[in-house]
């Protein structure tokens, strides 16, 4: 990820916030912010949260940062009174579909192609209840 290309992105989510209906959280340690999650409503489904990203820096994969961050994620979704989430994830990322499944996360059938930077991949999305 390359900060500077995406500052502007980040400052727009981050000022159009509608807590807690939207909204971006960040893990943070002595070393500084280490992951971070956005979310909103869906673009499909107005009723329905979608999480447009859950990043945790490799370091502190398998120290239970990104569980956390799911975690608090889920918890600011419920209390906006959303029923279910939706993110999509990319098909080969074997890791992260794992940690997804994990935490009550299924695939649902629905399935993207996305060609943003010129290279061609595949997404799937998931869903989870909340509640």
């Amino acid at each position: 990820m390359d900060p500077s290309r995406e500052e502007s992105e980040w400052k727009t989510r981050i000022a159009e916030t509608r807590w807690p209906s939207s909204g971006v959280l960040v893990a943070e340690t002595e070393a500084g912010i280490v992951g971070f999650a956005s979310f909103g409503p869906s673009q499909e489904t107005p009723d329905i949260a979608e999480i447009g990203t859950l990043y945790a820096m490799p370091e502190v994969w398998s120290t239970g940062t990104g569980k956390q961050l799911m975690l608090a994620t889920l918890t600011t979704l419920g209390q906006a009174d959303y029923t279910q989430a939706t993110l999509w994830v990319l098909e080969d990322n074997e890791r992260a579909r794992r940690f997804y499944e994990a935490a009550g996360w299924r695939a649902d059938g629905a399935a993207v192609e996305d060609t943003t930077g010129g290279a061609s991949l595949n997404k799937l999305r998931y869903r989870r209840p909340l509640g």
